[in-house]
């Protein structure tokens, strides 16, 4: 099973190792890892029960009662981003291929500009709780809620069966515990965290895992660059120097020759973060549209912090992980497999005390992304679908907050159940999913119905089914499921990241749709553009 927790990284699994149930060499128990795991719970803990007393409304469970600063937001979204996929799954791509490890981080790193610049004020200023607040504005709301619900849902839970397997694994190997165990406490504590403190007690798990991982990743690095002396050109040396692919490693082609292959992973990446439901949820948690703008851009600052020091980090682990027997297996493969580069990284850096740190950071970044996919799947259905669609936006408030606790303890059993069905299978295959499903549904339909006059309620809809069908069929006739799975020698489409493809086609089918659409709603649908137009450039406070 590869250990790729989900977030940014889907072929970053695939890479080096295969999966890790072709190597089972379980990590020694590490007292300092497991001393700072539990001090992390106990804090983690702490601070939803301080979050429980002051979350009774639907606003302050959805979105902290929109009073979270931008500097304190953009924090969170960079928790909520930087996921354990980040630090264990490109450090892993730069350790095994070097420069290509980068196309990930840079595919996603390219989607914030556009988060600050097109979407952040926008959003904020015409939804409430969620995405779908934003898509029904002038679009006619059931149907259009009930499309953009199987998208947010859709992606929620893909995202959260990756991340669930991926942390199984990782506890699996690190602490010692049995994986069927190890889900269960995962789900248990996020369970915890949302269903008692809601959005309120997520950000500032969020957020203090967003410290940790900068404070641990920052450490890393200067000692990477205490151990050349701050020589970056002399780093880049003794990296090509020891990997057995010598200088391939640094330049383009090491691991992807082909460029449509780049390409449509880029794309993938930048744009499927734009119709992540947890990240634009979080757009809603600060007061006005000012503070949506500096989110963004904190997000943006911390973000690309951590990707720079990634780079240093991952061939930091060329150099001293490289060949080092104190890390390999009898078989000369990593213990634990390729995606524990950073892990034994940090043991050589700094011993058993700085790979303990890591290693329950690695654990807490789980837990922090995993609870905010519960919110926004708790949102989506209770939210939604309950208020929006069944209640007609005239919900109980206190039936939805009750429903809504409800979805998140369903969630937390469904996450456990799927987490064990899937613990066998390729996380790589399931880690892609979100993304590209987020960039061919959600982004299409959410960027039109802000931006275009002709948008139109059958458009949106075609839009949003063509993606979603053309994004999980192309998948299913790539690489990683049509050869991997169902065992034919070659896939019938070759790339695994088809958003290249499939965001076009929504585009497409929607622009299509919409220009001959001639029904009375398509009518009031493209008058209603210009209200929606004014309201979303007007701060609200």
């Amino acid at each position: 099973m590869l250990l790729i927790l989900a977030s940014l990284v889907p072929a970053g699994a695939s890479l080096a190792a295969g999966a890790l149930d072709t190597e089972a060499t379980r990590q020694s128990l590490n007292p300092s890892a497991i001393t700072l795991f539990l001090l992390f719970v106990v804090a983690t803990l702490g601070i939803s029960y301080w979050a429980s007393k002051r979350t009774s409304t639907s606003s302050e469970f959805y979105t902290a009662g929109g009073n979270i600063t931008g500097l304190q937001n953009g924090a969170a979204i960079a928790g909520d981003f930087m996921s354990a996929a980040s630090f264990l799954g490109i450090s892993a791509l730069m350790f095994s291929a070097g420069f290509d490890g980068l196309i990930f981080g840079l595919g996603a790193f390219a989607g914030w500009p556009i988060l600050l610049f097109l979407l952040s004020e926008r959003v904020r200023n015409l939804g409430k709780f969620t995405f779908t607040d934003v898509v029904a504005q002038r679009l006619e709301k059931k149907r259009t809620r009930a499309i953009a619900v199987l998208g947010s849902i859709s992606v929620v839970v893909m995202y959260l069966i990756a991340q669930m397997v991926g942390a199984g694994k990782l506890i699996e190997l690190l602490f010692g515990l049995p994986y069927e165990i190890a889900v269960v406490v995962i789900s248990v504590l996020v369970i915890a965290y949302v269903a008692f403190g809601g959005m309120l007690a997520t950000t500032w798990v969020q957020i203090v895992k967003a410290v940790l991982l900068l404070l641990g990743i920052t450490i890393m690095a200067i000692l990477v660059l205490v151990s050349v002396d701050f020589n970056i050109e002399a780093l880049l040396s003794q990296a090509a120097t020891t990997h057995p692919k010598g200088t391939a490693i640094l330049q383009p082609g090491a691991l992807y020759d082909d460029p449509i292959q780049v390409a449509t992973i880029l794309v993938s990446m930048m744009f499927g973060i734009l119709g992540l439901p947890h990240i634009l949820m979080r757009l809603f948690t600060v007061p006005n549209a000012r503070e949506s703008r500096r989110s963004a851009f904190y997000a943006s600052l911390f973000i690309g912090y951590f990707y720079l020091l990634l780079v240093i980090v991952g061939f930091g682990a060329v150099v001293h992980v490289t060949g080092n027997p104190a890390y390999l297996t009898d078989t000369g493969a990593l213990i634990g497999g390729g995606n524990m580069a950073a892990i034994h990284l940090a043991h050589a850096l700094g011993g058993s005390l700085l790979m303990g740190f890591m290693s329950a950071v690695a654990f807490a970044t789980i837990l922090a992304v995993v609870a905010g996919l519960t919110v926004a799947g708790a949102a989506s259905i209770s939210h939604d679908l309950y208020a929006g669609i069944l209640c007609d936006d005239k919900p109980d408030a206190a039936t939805e907050i009750k429903l809504t606790r409800l979805v998140t303890v369903a969630l937390g059993v469904l996450a456990v159940a799927l987490g064990i069905v899937f613990q066998h299978q390729n996380i790589a295959i399931i880690a892609a999913l979100p993304m590209v499903v987020a960039a061919s549904v959600n982004f299409p339909v959410l960027i039109l119905s802000m931006y275009w006059d002709r948008m139109t309620t059958r458009g949106a809809i075609a839009g949003a089914a063509t993606g979603f069908v053309s994004s999980i069929g192309l998948m299913v006739l790539g690489p990683n499921v049509w050869v991997a799975i169902f065992g034919y020698q070659e896939a019938v489409f070759p790339y695994d990241y088809p958003a290249l493809f499939t965001m076009p086609a929504a585009f497409a089918a929607a622009w299509w749709v919409s220009v001959t659409d001639s029904s009375a709603r398509a009518s009031l649908d493209r008058q209603s553009f210009t209200d929606l137009l004014i309201r979303s450039e007007r701060e609200q406070l």
